[in-house]
């Protein structure tokens, strides 16, 4: 191999890893500073198969809960773009959809502090679960018996009306969004109050001490403002 085809190639590698990099996100956060259409987050998972259960957790900090509406995690797959999506409607609460089928959370209250979510559902029973700062909402029922799709494109910050885009400004997130972890099996309630105080029980499909991530637009990496 000639010394040209070496640069060439050396160049592509580090072109790929700095698009997709593994990274140890501990004590950080994404941080969105504007309302845009183009600023997001793309994540890679690992799946093998469909998933018929899931958490995801995640810290989120931001003022828009008082004013509107905005998507937080996005998982679209080319049949079904909100195969999963986790977003604030405003005056309805948190909102889960599972393949297309949807359910409200009423927050037991609006906050300007820092919030920490998880949420997870399970297709053999079809229930759903939303615990805000460790405390449990109401269980509800949605989509029983569907499987979530494997070949997705999972962005935070944007909600995608098509598969990898379609994303409206007035959905945008604007705050700070950190500690996201995503399991294939629905956490039990010791271990959802063990994951708010800073556990994991090892992330298997996202896991924010090894996640590979692209920013896109103004997305920054910035030290976390929770404990």
């Amino acid at each position: 191999m000639t010394m040209e085809k070496l640069l060439w190639c050396v160049l592509v590698l580090i072109g790929f890893s700095n698009a997709f990099g593994q990274k140890d996100m501990s004590r950080k956060a994404f941080v969105f500073p504007k309302v845009s259409d183009d600023s997001y987050v793309s994540l890679k998972a690992h799946l093998k198969e469909p998933l018929k259960a899931f958490t995801v957790c995640f810290h989120i900090y931001t003022e828009l809960a008082m004013t509107r509406g905005y998507s937080i995690f996005s998982f679209a797959t080319k049949k079904q773009f909100n195969d999963i999506l986790i977003f604030w409607s405003f005056n309805r609460g948190y909102l889960l959809s599972v393949g297309g089928s949807e359910i409200f959370f009423k927050a037991p209250e609006v906050t300007m502090a820092p919030v920490h979510i998880c949420t997870s559902w399970e297709s053999i029973t079809g229930i759903a679960e939303l615990w805000v700062d460790g405390k449990p909402m109401v269980r509800k029922s949605l989509n029983k018996g569907y499987s979530v799709g494997t070949e997705a494109s999972i962005v935070l910050g944007q909600d995608q009306d098509s598969f990898g885009g379609g994303f409206e400004a007035s959905q945008s997130l604007v705050g700070d969004l950190g500690d996201v972890n995503m399991w294939d099996f629905v956490l039990t309630p010791d271990q959802i109050n063990m994951v708010y105080v800073g556990g994991t029980f090892s992330p298997n499909v996202l896991d924010w001490k090894a996640l590979t991530y692209e920013a896109h637009g103004e997305v920054f990496v910035k030290p976390q403002l929770w404990p």
